[in-house]
Protein backbone atom coordinates (compact mmCIF):
# COMPACT_ATOMS: atom_id res chain seq x y z
CA UNK A 1 0.00 0.00 0.00
CA UNK A 2 3.18 2.47 1.11
CA UNK A 3 3.89 1.92 -2.89
CA UNK A 4 0.79 2.38 -4.24
CA UNK A 5 0.17 5.59 -2.11
CA UNK A 6 3.81 6.78 -3.25
CA UNK A 7 3.05 6.17 -6.81
CA UNK A 8 -0.69 7.70 -6.34
CA UNK A 9 1.06 10.82 -5.11
CA UNK A 10 2.96 11.67 -8.33
CA UNK A 11 0.91 12.60 -10.83
CA UNK A 12 -3.22 12.58 -10.03
CA UNK A 13 -4.05 9.41 -12.72
CA UNK A 14 -2.06 7.08 -10.45
CA UNK A 15 -3.82 7.26 -7.41
CA UNK A 16 -7.16 6.84 -9.26
CA UNK A 17 -5.79 3.47 -10.63
CA UNK A 18 -4.39 2.37 -7.09
CA UNK A 19 -8.10 3.42 -5.80
CA UNK A 20 -9.73 1.24 -8.44
CA UNK A 21 -6.89 -1.77 -7.51
CA UNK A 22 -8.09 -1.69 -4.04
CA UNK A 23 -11.56 -1.57 -4.59
CA UNK A 24 -11.10 -5.20 -7.07
CA UNK A 25 -9.65 -6.69 -3.92
CA UNK A 26 -11.92 -5.80 -1.48
CA UNK A 27 -14.50 -7.14 -4.40
CA UNK A 28 -12.53 -10.44 -4.67
CA UNK A 29 -11.83 -11.00 -1.71
CA UNK A 30 -15.33 -10.66 -0.32
CA UNK A 31 -16.46 -12.75 -2.93
CA UNK A 32 -19.58 -9.97 -3.52
CA UNK A 33 -21.29 -12.45 -5.68
CA UNK A 34 -20.20 -15.71 -4.45
CA UNK A 35 -16.77 -17.92 -4.82
CA UNK A 36 -16.99 -18.54 -8.47
CA UNK A 37 -17.54 -14.80 -9.79
CA UNK A 38 -14.80 -13.24 -7.96
CA UNK A 39 -13.41 -11.55 -10.99
CA UNK A 40 -17.25 -9.71 -11.55
CA UNK A 41 -17.41 -9.03 -7.93
CA UNK A 42 -13.92 -7.58 -7.88
CA UNK A 43 -14.28 -5.76 -11.30
CA UNK A 44 -18.05 -4.08 -10.06
CA UNK A 45 -16.39 -3.22 -6.55
CA UNK A 46 -13.76 -1.31 -8.68
CA UNK A 47 -16.06 0.82 -10.55
CA UNK A 48 -18.21 1.90 -7.85
CA UNK A 49 -14.96 2.94 -5.78
CA UNK A 50 -14.00 4.80 -9.31
CA UNK A 51 -17.73 5.96 -9.80
CA UNK A 52 -17.73 7.31 -6.35
CA UNK A 53 -14.11 8.75 -6.09
CA UNK A 54 -14.92 10.87 -8.86
CA UNK A 55 -18.80 12.18 -8.22
CA UNK A 56 -18.32 14.18 -5.12
CA UNK A 57 -15.91 16.30 -7.38
CA UNK A 58 -18.28 16.48 -9.96
CA UNK A 59 -21.08 17.70 -8.02
CA UNK A 60 -18.86 20.54 -5.84
CA UNK A 61 -18.10 21.88 -9.17
CA UNK A 62 -20.53 21.59 -10.80
CA UNK A 63 -22.53 23.12 -8.13
CA UNK A 64 -19.98 25.28 -6.46
CA UNK A 65 -18.06 26.38 -8.81
CA UNK A 66 -20.19 29.53 -10.11
CA UNK A 67 -20.95 30.17 -6.12
CA UNK A 68 -17.19 30.95 -6.16
CA UNK A 69 -16.46 32.82 -8.88
CA UNK A 70 -18.81 34.90 -7.66
CA UNK A 71 -17.24 35.58 -3.95
CA UNK A 72 -13.79 36.59 -5.48
CA UNK A 73 -13.66 39.82 -3.63
CA UNK A 74 -15.49 38.99 -0.60
CA UNK A 75 -12.95 38.64 2.52
CA UNK A 76 -15.11 36.94 4.80
CA UNK A 77 -15.49 34.18 1.80
CA UNK A 78 -11.71 34.04 0.41
CA UNK A 79 -10.24 34.13 4.17
CA UNK A 80 -11.95 30.49 4.55
CA UNK A 81 -10.86 29.38 1.62
CA UNK A 82 -7.52 30.65 2.22
CA UNK A 83 -7.13 29.05 5.52
CA UNK A 84 -8.18 25.42 3.74
CA UNK A 85 -4.96 26.02 1.51
CA UNK A 86 -3.44 26.08 4.33
CA UNK A 87 -4.77 23.04 6.06
CA UNK A 88 -4.34 21.15 2.58
CA UNK A 89 -0.24 22.09 2.40
CA UNK A 90 -0.10 21.08 6.26
CA UNK A 91 -1.38 17.47 4.93
CA UNK A 92 0.88 17.47 2.21
CA UNK A 93 3.93 18.29 4.90
CA UNK A 94 2.47 15.14 7.21
CA UNK A 95 2.64 12.63 4.51
CA UNK A 96 5.85 14.12 2.84
CA UNK A 97 7.15 12.86 7.03
CA UNK A 98 5.21 10.30 6.95
CA UNK A 99 6.98 8.89 3.61
CA UNK A 100 10.44 10.08 4.72
CA UNK A 101 9.88 8.41 7.65
CA UNK A 102 9.42 4.76 6.19
CA UNK A 103 11.97 5.49 3.21
CA UNK A 104 14.74 6.90 5.60
CA UNK A 105 14.57 3.77 8.62
CA UNK A 106 12.70 1.10 6.80
CA UNK A 107 12.65 -0.82 10.04
CA UNK A 108 11.82 2.01 12.64
CA UNK A 109 14.16 4.79 14.39
CA UNK A 110 15.78 1.61 16.50
CA UNK A 111 17.12 0.16 12.61
CA UNK A 112 19.72 1.58 10.18
CA UNK A 113 19.43 5.30 8.75
CA UNK A 114 19.07 4.86 5.26
CA UNK A 115 21.81 7.80 4.29
CA UNK A 116 21.97 6.99 0.20
CA UNK A 117 17.77 7.37 0.12
CA UNK A 118 18.66 11.17 1.81
CA UNK A 119 21.28 11.72 -0.75
CA UNK A 120 19.24 11.19 -3.64
CA UNK A 121 16.46 13.23 -2.15
CA UNK A 122 18.56 15.68 -1.29
CA UNK A 123 20.76 15.86 -4.95
CA UNK A 124 16.56 15.74 -6.24
CA UNK A 125 16.17 18.78 -4.00
CA UNK A 126 18.98 20.27 -5.43
CA UNK A 127 18.43 19.68 -9.26
CA UNK A 128 14.91 20.49 -9.28
CA UNK A 129 15.14 24.32 -7.21
CA UNK A 130 18.23 24.83 -8.44
CA UNK A 131 18.69 23.99 -11.95
CA UNK A 132 15.20 23.79 -12.85
CA UNK A 133 15.57 20.17 -14.29
CA UNK A 134 11.73 18.84 -15.23
CA UNK A 135 9.98 16.63 -12.67
CA UNK A 136 9.93 13.55 -15.52
CA UNK A 137 13.54 13.87 -16.11
CA UNK A 138 14.38 13.91 -11.49
CA UNK A 139 11.33 11.00 -11.22
CA UNK A 140 13.59 8.39 -13.92
CA UNK A 141 17.16 9.51 -12.41
CA UNK A 142 16.00 9.59 -9.00
CA UNK A 143 14.00 5.94 -9.27
CA UNK A 144 17.30 4.44 -11.83
CA UNK A 145 19.60 5.40 -8.63
CA UNK A 146 17.29 3.72 -6.10
CA UNK A 147 17.27 0.69 -8.73
CA UNK A 148 21.46 1.12 -8.56
CA UNK A 149 21.50 0.99 -4.84
CA UNK A 150 18.79 -1.82 -3.91
CA UNK A 151 20.95 -3.64 -7.01
CA UNK A 152 24.37 -3.14 -5.12
CA UNK A 153 23.34 -3.49 -1.50
CA UNK A 154 21.90 -7.32 -2.23
CA UNK A 155 24.84 -7.99 -3.74
CA UNK A 156 26.91 -6.64 -0.82
CA UNK A 157 24.82 -7.72 1.60
CA UNK A 158 23.62 -10.79 0.24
Amino acid sequence: MIDGLALGETTPGPLIMVLAFVGFVGGWSAELFGPDRQFLAGTVAAAVVTYFTFLPSFIFILIGGPIVETTHRQPRITAPLTAITAAVVGVIVNLAVFFAYHVLWPAGFKGGFEWPLLLIGVVAGVVLFRFRVGVIPVIVGCGAAGLLYQSVARLLFS
